[in-house]
């Protein structure tokens, strides 16, 4: 799907702009074209972005083609920038799922390519919308509000994972079950998958708040400093967390052996108590054959039976027990 947003020198704002109108838009110096390529072919996207557009071919090639670290390439005229949306889920295989956003920034124009739908884009769009003064204060504001919207969605998952490992960490001296630990390493996947997105992400911020390209005006660049200031705090939170998740497998771990040991403990003091009894029978021998000596009431059926239902009933008995204090 493409979606077209046009905003005109005049002040006309036009929803369904169509794509043969394009050239006629960017001409307009005042006005600002916001065009978003939504699940669509990159057969379709590459000649607009090439005719229309005039962009450079390796740009179109990175901007079609996913699986990129979160930069930005200054070309003169304008910027590709590529950055990443997240979502968590953590009953998930892979809890932290990660969107590619492909951004083209002009002087009076913004191309975005989503391979996914990405719900910072969506809500931005929904308020130019319903708000036309977002696209009163030219394209460079208005990618810093899909970015702000992009890095906001970043913190509900830090939360997330901190809640999790917070649960994890009561669950551990509770119930520490083979469960656990597979959420513990999911969790252990995920939060160093955020850092490497989260660390070249702070970078193309900087570069953009600090940078001298022609596209962005200095009156804009504090906006991108204020979401570089985010990354960085995010950033130092998400390398609490990779320690927070080792030291809650490690504590896990511990748990683990502390009760092993304890089961070993209770195993080895029931074999000492038995080890005379083995002793004995297996030295004098026990059988049901009619001594010499007449005994019938320990020789008999009755005894007999006794012994066979011991036998099965006993490691019966203590297989539940064992089970019941949680060693098997």
């Amino acid at each position: 799907m493409i979606r077209i947003l046009y905003r005109s020198g005049s002040g006309e704002v036009i929803s369904d702009l169509p794509i043969a109108s394009l050239d006629q838009a960017l001409q307009d110096d005042d006005g600002l074209l916001w065009i978003d390529f939504l699940e669509e072919d990159p057969e379709v996207c590459a000649p607009i972005l090439r005719e229309s557009f005039g962009f450079h071919p390796l740009a179109i090639e990175d901007a079609l083609v996913e699986s990129h670290n979160p930069k930005v390439d200054d070309w003169g005229t304008y910027l590709y920038l590529v950055l990443n949306g997240v979502q968590f889920e953590e009953a998930s295989a892979e809890p932290l799922q990660a969107y590619e956003l492909d951004v083209f920034l002009g002087a009076n124009y913004l191309v975005s390519h989503q391979a996914t739908k990405i719900t910072a884009v969506e809500r931005v769009w929904s308020l130019c919308i319903r708000d036309e003064r977002q696209l009163q204060r030219g394209s460079a504001r208005l990618l810093y509000k899909v970015i702000d919207e992009l890095v906001s969605d970043y913190m509900p998952v830090i939360e997330q994972i901190d809640d999790a490992l917070d649960q994890m960490e009561d669950q551990v001296f509770d119930n520490p079950e083979q469960r656990l630990l597979q959420r513990i390493f999911r969790l252990k996947r995920a939060v160093p998958q955020l850092r490497r997105i989260l660390s070249p992400q702070r970078e193309v911020l900087n570069k953009i708040a600090r940078g001298d390209d022609s596209v962005l005006r200095d009156e804009d660049r504090v906006y991108y400093r204020d979401i570089y200031d985010h990354l960085v705090r995010m950033h130092d939170i998400t390398e609490g967390l990779r320690d927070l998740v080792s030291g809650v497998l490690d504590t896990y771990l511990s748990v683990i052996s502390n009760r092993m040991n304890e089961v070993m403990k209770t195993l080895t003091v029931i074999t000492t108590l038995f080890m005379p009894l083995a002793f004995l029978t297996g030295f004098f021998g026990m059988n049901f054959f009619q001594p010499s000596l007449s005994i019938p009431v320990w020789t008999g059926n009755f005894a007999f039976i006794a012994l066979l239902a011991s036998i099965v009933l006993l490691p019966a008995i203590m297989i539940l027990w064992m089970r019941r204090r949680a060693w098997m």
